[in-house]
């Protein structure tokens, strides 16, 4: 076991995702969100209660984020942002979807000031349509910060920077935390591995879930460099995107997923947690 962790890796519910993303920590209800993207799905868990539930939704949505008001989430959906009320199951829309034609929303998160940060991809995942889009409450509509993207994954703000990648590109980039400069950006290579979602911990560790490698990669940010640390091996192939939680924000959740694979093993899919012996940072909240 890697002295970073301080416990087995533990499958969480029977539910087995085609494409598990974007899992969210919410400290105030003590639960887990993700959601199963081309299933349509909302997925949540409390670990204390050991209670998991699921939601259809009626769009394609990649992700579900906390918003100022509790079980109130921001939802990132091929039709447009949206807010969710949860206990009342209504949905209502802020803007329309920016990408263009063949396009997904993919990666997606909330900045420190409270705006919305959200990637686009090709659906073939074979070309470089996609773009990185920031919206804050009284915008009009999503603005364009980066087009000419592969695949958009990871988004985290740490030294005054943001830090994201393109998994097509096995690329990680850092640029300006307000907004993204594609003119004035810092990249490092992914070297083999395929970069998918991260989180960080408290003392700037970047944790990236590596895309049919069955592992998290671990870089060190200091001022301004990402300094690669090791891998942690992981018993699914496809890990798409860790986060925090719990309530020290110790446990580590990471989402995994099934498509692709020809013949998957039972766990693909699944909901992993595993104890560490570090912490991750509370989510930030959309500003409503």
């Amino acid at each position: 076991m890697s002295a970073f962790l301080r416990s087995a890796v533990a499958v969480v519910s029977d539910y087995r995702a085609t494409l598990g993303e974007t899992p969210v920590w919410c400290q105030r209800t003590q639960s887990l969100l993700w959601v199963d993207i081309p299933n349509q799905r909302l997925l949540r868990y409390w670990p204390q209660k050991q209670t998991f539930q699921q939601r259809e939704l009626p769009f394609l949505t990649s992700a579900a984020l906390l918003t100022e008001k509790q079980d109130t989430f921001l939802l990132v959906t091929q039709n447009g942002l949206a807010l969710y009320d949860y206990p009342a199951e209504n949905i209502t829309f802020l803007c329309e979807y920016p990408g263009v034609k063949g396009t997904r929303p993919n990666e997606a998160a909330i900045a420190p000031d409270g705006s919305v940060w959200f990637g686009t991809m090709d659906l073939q995942e074979d070309e470089t349509i996609g773009g990185w889009y920031r919206y804050e409450t009284g915008d009009d509509a999503p603005a364009l910060m980066m087009d000419n993207v592969g695949t958009p994954n990871t988004l985290a703000w740490f030294e005054g920077k943001v830090w994201f990648a393109d998994s097509m590109k096995k690329r990680f980039y850092s640029g300006n935390a307000r907004k993204i400069n594609p003119l004035k950006l810092s990249c490092f290579s992914s070297g083999d591995k395929t970069p998918d979602g991260s989180t960080l911990t408290e003392d700037g560790i970047l944790l990236t879930a590596c895309w049919g490698n069955g592992c998290l990669l671990r870089q060190q940010i200091n001022q301004g460099e990402l300094i690669t640390l090791d891998t942690v091996k992981l018993p699914v192939t496809q890990p798409s995107c860790c986060t925090f939680g719990g309530e020290d924000m110790s446990q580590l959740f990471i989402t995994s997923a099934r498509t692709g694979l020809e013949n998957p093993q039972e766990i693909e899919g699944a909901l992993l947690q595993v104890q560490t012996a570090t912490r991750g940072k509370e989510q930030s909240r959309f500003k409503l």
